[in-house]
């Protein structure tokens, strides 16, 4: 605000004494002098002009219609929102098959729909939009869910997305019924524990158990957990997440457009039904 201040004062004074700068006499001023003169009107004017502008604006943005600041953001953010689901849509196209071959499936696994939720286990709205989730595949066989493990959490996301991955390697049926117990059931324990390895030990444990009552060889989860498979398998969610642009979960891709947040099972329907 100084600057413009600045800038009007100056060009209000050029403008009424810019002329006094130049030589006058007794003769008739000469054609250059003239344009000089000129010149120095037109430049003054400029300067008043973007003063004026520069002062009004903030106040016009912000006191008389602040709204067209919330409709310039919602503009922005659409046209950002618009290149990304065209990239989605370009790879989702090209590499749908990479993008669940590891990744553990919900619902009818030869739907014709497919519904890509980056989601972690530890997030209170991630598990929430699994019960979203599981009330839209309960209504309808068109739709199949691809489970995309983002760890984000350190020790509390990291073992569950292991875990349901490795599972998946065992059995797919099997996996999609230990996914079901993780994202419903507390896998944490109760014991407030700050050492992460004791953390991770404790976490695993209470995963065998669901593993157990989802009918998986706990033995072979726990050698498939530190796999190259699984570890594959993360990296492509990373991956995937830097390329889409994914910060936060949960985050659903469904039918080729991204939906953050933990959208109700309605609008998961509707965008089904595009």
């Amino acid at each position: 605000m100084t600057w413009t201040i600045l800038v009007l004062v100056l060009g209000i004074a050029l403008y009424m004494f810019g002329g006094m700068l130049l030589k006058r006499g007794d003769k008739k001023p000469a054609m250059g002098a003239i344009m000089v003169n000129k010149a120095i009107k037109v430049i003054a004017i400029i300067m008043v002009a973007g003063g004026v502008c520069r002062a009004f604006v903030p106040y016009y943005l912000t006191s008389v219609n602040p709204m067209i600041l919330q409709e310039m953001a919602t503009g922005m953010q659409e046209m950002q929102n618009a290149e990304k689901n065209k990239a989605i849509r370009k790879y989702v196209r090209e590499r749908a098959f990479e993008m669940s071959e590891n990744a553990p499936i919900l619902g009818n696994r030869d739907a014709e729909k497919t519904i890509y939720v980056w989601t972690a286990a530890s997030c209170g709205y991630c598990r929430r939009v699994h019960g979203e989730l599981d009330r839209v595949m309960k209504s309808r066989d068109d739709v199949r869910v691809v489970i995309k493990n983002f760890s984000i959490h350190g020790v509390m996301s990291d073992g569950p997305a292991r875990a349901m991955i490795a599972a998946n390697m065992q059995d797919k049926d099997k996996a999609a019924k230990f996914v079901d117990l993780i994202m419903t059931k507390e896998y944490r324990p109760s014991d407030k524990i700050d050492d992460q390895e004791k953390l991770a030990a404790a976490i695993e444990k209470n995963l065998m158990k669901f593993a157990k009552e989802a009918g998986l060889d706990e033995k072979q989860l726990k050698a498939d957990m530190n796999s190259d498979v699984v570890a594959q398998e993360l990296a492509n969610v990373r991956d995937l997440a830097n390329q889409f642009e994914i910060t936060g979960t949960p985050f659903l891709i469904i039918g080729e457009q991204a939906y953050p947040g933990a959208i109700p099972a309605d609008q998961i329907n509707a965008a089904l039904d595009k």
